[in-house]
């Protein structure tokens, strides 16, 4: 993982910010407006000597960080997995990661500065070679209540906070000691100090005028060393009068998986703090890490049987150069889920960390993902990744073709094609309209389809050309041109095989660790069959709730993983907050198989949650019904009336006529098959259900809780297991990206303690 750093106020120097001023004209023309003064001149040359005063210093390091980070994506770095600042630099840091836009950036910093400027006087001190708890110590030692510790900068760079006298005082003790060098700093007033108090109560005020979103790339906060949550407010109030925590905020990016750093903004002394930070860490690792790990047996010594044995990080998982073809950090998508709840919120935020997830397109009416395919384009722009589900609807191609044509005209590069029983005209047309050669003259697919399979005979039909009898009524039919046809014989259908195991939603209840291996055989059978020598990357889904099952699939061989149901319990996913609630309680065992209502008659299953709700049982039911029935008029008396009081809430009747007014506006054709046959329409009747079950779960209606039809797969279970106890036992914090992080992370810590367990020389 990759992270951005931001340096706080004493980075500053004149001339800072030379190489990105002049690239962002109408930034620096919004700051002049709101600041009264040219930020250029201030910072290149400060010919007037404003950058001695707080006032001015803290929004013009502000808007040389904000814009050196704007240029850095512009310039297509690698995008941050999470940031932190320090002290100042948490601003650049969370307007990075869209907290705020840039206007109101310059207003907080400016208006933070000017109470930091005249706020009670004083002075800091710089601890050199001193720990943090000895630090301590002394000052209790030297009776210097008036002192507090400000910065924890390093394990041995502490600085204090307070009256000018009181730290002249604990300088020269320290000095008498011989404990430490301290070096005063040029700042006037005691920051991050319990004298701050009183801008931080007026600096609340002033942050009540403005609307702070929560970060959507995790930004680390200098005043508990974790992740914002969604009080950024708070939390920058707390700032100013409590110590920055950069030491530890620096051990808790490297528990996160972060690999390297990149410093935004002037010099590079957060640079050497990460550095010091990262050979210490490595040098002792915490000490809860082992704490997880069982005792090992004493053995004699290794002989060094662990050198050369690497230890993994979340980017080294899968495949790098699926990584690249999708523009992504990590090997890891989150899958598309029915009716929205991939929401465009969900989406977006993936894109904005560097990760995939696909927009849940199934089942909404195609004005809703017409308008939702506008925003993502919007809102991620040519270089964020996002993605869309195309879902087979076998009884309604219509509908298939419409939402194809949806994609093509957005321009939608990534596609998830789910429940594919064949390969369709739409799907075809998706994947090779556009396709063209590249300079080397190879053949290129107009856009990347991720396709989930779950038996072995759609996975060669994906992974094999399209057929040609459908190539040439497409062509014939205008869907492709002639050029765009004859490139599609030369490719795959899809090049990115998904393996979908028992898993939340549709499901065949296949086995991973049967089903995977069997398909990964494709990426070097199918090249071999079709004789071209193309790349087929397989993934796998389903199950995926632990680290430890993220790197089962890693170790099966996975170029990427897909997960599922964890999403569903999330801030952005496009659910009511009483589904979160009771999914966020579920067990591995909380789960059941059902009917799928857009399948009823070929008996095709759903996996469900169980507890809470009736909606399995009574899925079943219809089921049975329905298969000993030859129409609604044949069920008995006791039957129908505990449907009606137990199941629908109405009667049967009224649910006929509900339906009958859908298919007259939307389906004619079907309605008239109703009409002329009576199992048809008793098929109907109970589809009801299936909609209206989906419907009070999205809408989160308590009276019908026992109705809610929910999909999901035991990964959530075991998801919660892992989380309980800690701040994510709270779904409210389950942030896409966090969960990613979370797993992707601890799949590598599980992979490197295997490796080296099984060498014989277990991590410490």
């Amino acid at each position: 993982m990759h992270a951005w750093l931001f340096p706080g106020q004493g980075s500053h120097r004149p001339g800072m910010g030379a190489d990105v001023l002049k690239r962002f004209p109408d930034h620096v023309a919004a700051a002049d407006e709101i600041l009264g003064l040219a930020v250029g001149e201030l910072c290149l040359h400060d010919s007037g000597g404003l950058l001695r005063d707080t006032r001015h210093v803290q929004p013009a390091l502000f808007v040389v960080e904000a814009l050196t980070a704007l240029a850095a994506r512009e310039d297509g770095a690698p995008p941050p997995g999470v940031l932190a600042g320090h002290s100042l630099g948490e601003y650049a840091a969370l307007f990075t990661a869209g907290c705020f836009d840039f206007e109101t950036g310059v207003r907080l910093t400016r208006h933070r500065g000017e109470l930091m400027a005249r706020a009670a006087p004083g002075s800091m001190l710089a601890v050199l070679g001193l720990p943090l708890a000895e630090v301590a110590k002394a000052l209790e030692r030297h009776g210097a209540a008036a002192v507090d510790i400000a910065n924890h900068n390093s394990a041995t760079q502490v600085v204090l906070a307070g009256p000018r006298e009181a730290l002249d005082e604990v300088a020269a003790r320290l000095k008498e000691e011989g404990l430490a060098r301290s070096v005063p700093l040029r700042v006037s007033a005691p920051f991050h100090s319990r004298h701050m108090r009183d801008a931080a109560a007026d600096f609340a005020e002033f942050l009540a005028r403005f609307r702070l979103r929560e970060p959507d790339t995790p930004v680390i906060a200098n005043a508990t060393a974790r992740p914002y949550g969604p009080d950024v407010a708070g939390t920058l109030v707390r700032q100013i009068a409590e110590p920055v925590r950069w030491e530890p905020s620096m051990r808790h990016l490297l528990d996160l998986g972060a690999t390297d750093v990149t410093e935004q903004g002037p010099g590079n002394v957060l640079t050497d703090l990460w550095h010091t930070a990262r050979r210490q860490y490595e040098a002792a690792p915490p000490a809860r890490a082992a704490e997880r790990r069982p005792p090992r047996p004493a053995r004699e010594p290794a002989g060094r049987r662990d050198q050369g044995l690497p230890r993994f990080c979340a980017e080294d998982l899968g495949s790098e150069e699926f990584r690249r073809d999708h523009g992504l950090r990590h090997a890891y998508l989150a899958g598309s889920m029915y009716q929205g709840v991939s929401s465009t919120d969900l989406v977006l935020r993936m894109g904005r960390a560097g990760l995939l997830g696909f927009f849940g397109s199934g089942g909404l009416p195609t004005e809703e993902i017409d308008a939702a395919l506008g925003l993502l384009a919007r809102e991620s722009g040519p270089d964020r990744p996002y993605g869309v589900n195309l879902l087979h609807t076998p009884d309604d191609p219509a509908r298939e073709e419409a939402v194809a044509d949806l994609l093509l005209r957005h321009g939608v590069r990534r596609v998830e094609a789910a429940g594919f029983t064949r390969i369709t005209p739409a799907l075809v047309r998706v994947r090779f309209s556009g396709s063209h050669r590249d300079r080397q003259g190879r053949a290129v697919a107009g856009r990347h389809v991720v396709a989930k399979v779950s038996r072995p005979e759609m996975a060669e039909a994906f992974a094999a050309p399209a057929p040609g009898a459908l190539l040439d009524r497409l062509v014939a039919g205008g869907g492709l041109t002639a050029e765009e046809a004859a490139l599609a014989r030369e490719l795959p259908v899809s090049g990115d095989l998904c393996v979908e195991a028992d898993s939340g939603g549709h499901t065949d209840g296949a086995g991973a660790l049967t089903l995977f291996p069997t398909i990964a055989r494709l990426r070097e059978t199918a090249p071999a069959v079709h004789g071209r020598p193309w790349r087929i990357r397989v993934g796998a889904a389903g199950g995926l709730g632990t680290p430890e099952a993220v790197a089962a699939a890693f170790l099966m061989g996975a170029d990427f993983v897909l997960t599922g149901s964890v999403n569903q319990c999330s801030p952005q996913a496009g659910t009511s907050d009483e589904v979160k609630d009771l999914l966020a309680r579920i067990g591995v065992q909380d789960t059941a198989y059902a009917p799928a209502g857009d399948m009823f008659e070929l008996g095709a299953r759903v996996q469900v949650v169980r507890k809470g709700t009736l909606f399995a049982a009574r899925a079943n039911k219809l089921h049975q019904l329905y298969q000993r029935h030859g129409s609604l008029e044949e069920l008995d008396e006791a039957t129908r009336r505990s449907l009606e009081e137990q199941c629908f809430g109405r009667s049967l009747a009224e649910v006929w006529r509900e339906t009958e007014r859908h298919l007259a506006a939307k389906r004619p054709e079907e309605l008239a098959r109703a009409e002329a046959n009576p199992r048809y329409r008793m098929a109907l009747v109970f589809r009801w259900y299936f909609v209206h079950s989906t419907r009070v779960a999205l809408r989160g209606v308590p009276e019908e809780r026992v109705n809610y039809q929910i999909h999901c797969g035991p990964a959530m279970g075991a998801f919660n297991r892992l989380v309980a106890g800690t701040e994510l036992a709270d779904w409210r914090r389950r942030h896409v990206e966090v969960v990613a992080g979370l797993l992707m992370t601890g799949a590598a810590g599980v992979l490197t303690d295997r490796l080296h367990t099984l060498a014989g020389h277990p991590e410490p």
